[in-house]
C-alpha cells in the first residue's frame, strides 16, 4: 500500500516543502530510502523501525520503499524521522486515510518512540503557509515557535503514539503554550562612558540611518564600550522583522526550544580568526554565515586590522546589496546580511596608548591601517579617530544622555525616514541608490561647493561621495530639517577622515 504526507527540507535559511512516499510491498524484507538523503536521513531507519516497535506498533515484514520528492536537492538531517513512521503506519492501516489528510510533519524520533525537537519549525510554517499546507505536526517543544506564524493550523505531539491519535482525530488539538517572556537584560547604557561626546554623536547618527561606523583610537578610548551600547539606542524589531530574523536562527539553530523568538536586534562580535566560510557563509551545500546571523543588527568586528584581508574584503558584497549569493556544486544559496557594521581598530600595531608617546613609525601606522583597504574604507559611513581619556574625563561625571533618550531621538529619525521611503523597498537612508540620492539629497550651493571641495581635497571616491550626502541627510532628519544645510554637509564630512590616507 501507498503512503504520502508531507515534510520539509532546509534550504539555505528557508525551508522547502517535500513529499515523503512511503510504499509497504510484499516481498523480501528490506528498507529502502531513495531522493538524495544524507547520511542522518539513511540511518533514520533503524531510529524509525526501533521507536515504532517500542510504541506498541507493529512493524511490517515486507519491502518499505521510501522516496522523497523532489530528488534534485539532498535531504539533511533526522526531521524526516517522524514523516516517515507516520508514513509507514498510514501505509500498513494504523493511521487512517493516510494519503489525503494534507498536513506537514517534521520531528526527530527517540528509540523510545518519544519526538525530540528540531530546527528550523518556523521556517517549515513559513513555507507551509506559502504552499497553502494548512496544518502543521511538530514536536511538543516546537509548537510555540511554529505558532507564530498565522494562517495554518499547528498540532503538536510529545510521542509517536500521540502522533497518530492525534492524525486519526483521537486526541483533541491543544492549544500552543505561551511564548515566554522576553528576559530583562542589564543594558548597557551610554552613561557608562566616560567623555568621547563626539564618538556617541557618531553613533547615534549611525543608529538613525543604518549607517556602518568605524573606530579608530588607542586601548582603553571606550571602542569596544561604545561599540556594544550601539543595540540600546537602536528602534525594536517590527513584527517582521522578529519572523525573518526568528527563522533565519531557527534554521541554524541557535533560537533554543524554550527561548522564545528574538526579539532583540542581533549583536554578533566574530573573533579575527574567523575564515571567509565562517563570515559570509559557504559549505557544500551552502550555509549562512556570521552576516547572516547578524541580519536586521549589528556586526561587530573589533581589533578589525587584526582580521585576515580575505576575510574583509569579503564584506564588501554583504556591505553593498544587503545579500550574499554563494555558488557551489552542490547548489547555489541566497542569505539575507542586511547588517550595520560596526569595526574598532587601534591606530598602529602594538597598540601604543597615545600619539605622542607612539614607538611605531609612521611608515608602519600607515601600513597596519591600510589593512583596511580604500573599497572597504569607502562602504563605512562614518570614520571616528577616539583620542585617548584625560585623567579628569576618568574621574569626573561628564554629562551625557542616557541612551533611552538617544534612542527616543533616533525613532523620531527613523519615523521621517519611513515616511520618506514609504513607496520604496528600502527602510533607513543608508539603502539609498544612487539615483536616490541625487533626488532625495539635493544641496543648496554653499553646501555643494563645499562637497566638492572636499571630495577634491579627501580624493573621495564616488561612492564616498554618495555616503557623505546619506549621512547628511540622516544628520538633517535627527535636526528635523526637511532640507539639507551646509551645516549637516560639513558634519557629514568630518566623519570621512581616514580618506585622507589615501588622498593622491
Amino acid at each position: 500500500m501507498l503512503a504520502r504526507i508531507f515534510s520539509a527540507a532546509l534550504i539555505g535559511v528557508e525551508a522547502a516543502l517535500i513529499r515523503v512516499e512511503v510504499d509497504v510491498a510484499a516481498g523480501m524484507p528490506a528498507f529502502t530510502t531513495v531522493g538524495l538523503p544524507d547520511s542522518a536521513v539513511r540511518e533514520s531507519r533503524e531510529r524509525v523501525r526501533t521507536a515504532i516497535r517500542n510504541a506498541g506498533f507493529p512493524f511490517p515484514p515486507d519491502r518499505i520503499t521510501v522516496n522523497l520528492a523532489p530528488a534534485d536537492f539532498r535531504k539533511e538531517g533526522p526531521a524526516f524521522d517522524l514523516p516517515i513512521a507516520l508514513g509507514i503506519l498510514a501505509a500498513t492501516g494504523c493511521v487512517r486515510d493516510g494519503r489525503t489528510p494534507p498536513v506537514a510533519v517534521v520531528g526527530e524520533l527517540a528509540l523510545d518512540g518519544h519526538i525530540q525537537p528540531v530546527r528550523g519549525v518556523l521556517a517549515v510554517a513559513l513555507a507551509c503557509r506559502r504552499r497553502g499546507v494548512r496544518r502543521l505536526l511538530v514536536p511538543t517543544d516546537n509548537h510555540a515557535e511554529a505558532a507564530v506564524v498565522d494562517g495554518i493550523t499547528v498540532l503538536s505531539a510529545a510521542t509517536l503514539a500521540e502522533a497518530i491519535a492525534t492524525l486519526n482525530g483521537e486526541r483533541p488539538t491543544t492549544p500552543p503554550p505561551s511564548m515566554p517572556a522576553a528576559v530583562a537584560e542589564d543594558e548597557l547604557d551610554f552613561t557608562d562612558v566616560r567623555g568621547q561626546a563626539h564618538a556617541k554623536r557618531a553613533l547615534e547618527i549611525a543608529a538613525a540611518g543604518g549607517h556602518n561606523v568605524l573606530f579608530v583610537g588607542p586601548p582603553g578610548a571606550g571602542k569596544t564600550m561604545l561599540a556594544r551600547r550601539l543595540p540600546g539606542i537602536l528602534p525594536p524589531l517590527t513584527a517582521d522583522e522578529t519572523v525573518e530574523v526568528s527563522a533565519i536562527w531557527s534554521v541554524a539553530g541557535l533560537l533554543g526550544a524554550s527561548a522564545g523568538l528574538v526579539r532583540s536586534r542581533p549583536f554578533r562580535a566574530p573573533h579575527h580568526t574567523i575564515s571567509v566560510s565562517g563570515l559570509i557563509g559557504g559549505g557544500n551545500p551552502p550555509h549562512a554565515g556570521e552576516v547572516t546571523f547578524a541580519h536586521r543588527g549589528i556586526l561587530f568586528l573589533d581589533e578589525a586590522a587584526e582580521f585576515h584581508s580575505n576575510v574583509l574584503e569579503s564584506l564588501r558584497q554583504p556591505l553593498e546589496d544587503g545579500r550574499v549569493t554563494i555558488a557551489r556544486v552542490g547548489g547555489v544559496g541566497h542569505f539575507p546580511a542586511r547588517i550595520q557594521l560596526v569595526a574598532a581598530a587601534n591606530p598602529c600595531r602594538r597598540g601604543c596608548p597615545a600619539l605622542d608617546s607612539c614607538v611605531c613609525t609612521p611608515a608602519e601606522r600607515q601600513r597596519y591601517l591600510g589593512r583596511l583597504s580604500r573599497p572597504l574604507l569607502d562602504r563605512i559611513d562614518l570614520h571616528v579617530e577616539l583620542p585617548a581619556l584625560r585623567p579628569t574625563e576618568l574621574r569626573g561625571e561628564a554629562p551625557t544622555d542616557s541612551s533611552a533618550i538617544t534612542r527616543s531621538r533616533v525613532v523620531a529619525a527613523r519615523e521621517t525616514q519611513a515616511r520618506r521611503f514609504a513607496a520604496l523597498r528600502i527602510r533607513t537612508n543608508a539603502e539609498l541608490s544612487s539615483r536616490e540620492v541625487r533626488r532625495l539629497c539635493a544641496l543648496p550651493p554653499d553646501a555643494d561647493r563645499l562637497l566638492a571641495a572636499a571630495v577634491s581635497r579627501l580624493g573621495l571616491s564616488a561612492r564616498g561621495h554618495d555616503r557623505v550626502l546619506k549621512v547628511a541627510r540622516t544628520i538633517a532628519d535627527l535636526a528635523g530639517a526637511d532640507a539639507l544645510a551646509t551645516a549637516h554637509v560639513a558634519e557629514a564630512i568630518q566623519y570621512r577622515g581616514l580618506d585622507r590616507q589615501w588622498r593622491p
